[in-house]
């Protein structure tokens, strides 16, 4: 496996997660019942969205191809976010537990990403602005209160 290889699959994985994050907070949006709490859960759908544009353009400058779709653990864990609000008395307490635990999910594997020597400064310089927003999110998240 060559270096660009090797460095789009470190992006694709974290592309795959983007999808993953961007359908679970369309899901958290649209079953949310505090205005507040869809507001944001719709704006970090967004914002995922964006995070997986940029990373597809960054993968097709190393010459590869980006990957589609989403990751089976993605899958099970909108499967696992879905039993747990319909268990749920308070669903919006619930989602966002689960979007505190996948933001902190997502800020570590950036983490891991970054602490590769081979990711090229400019790549770096996208994943670490990518992940002060996850981070920003997460800490509003923890202080929202519904």
């Amino acid at each position: 496996m060559n270096y660009s290889e090797k460095v789009s699959g470190k992006l694709n994985a974290l592309l795959e997660k983007n999808n993953d994050a961007e359908k679970g907070y369309k899901y958290a949006a649209e079953n949310a019942k505090d205005p507040q709490l869809k507001a944001f859960f719709s704006e970090r759908a967004q914002e995922r969205y964006d995070f997986s544009h940029e990373l597809e353009t960054e993968i097709r400058d190393f010459g590869e191809n980006p990957d589609k779709g989403s990751s089976l653990a993605g899958d099970a864990h909108r499967t696992w976010m879905n039993l747990k609000s319909s268990l749920s008395s308070n669903k919006d307490e619930a989602a966002m537990e689960e979007a505190v635990r996948g933001e902190q999910v997502a800020a570590d594997e950036y983490e891991d990403v970054l602490k590769d020597p081979n990711i090229p400064p400019t790549t770096a310089n996208l994943l670490l602005k990518q992940k002060n927003g996850i981070v920003a999110a997460l800490n509003k998240l923890k202080s929202m209160e519904i």
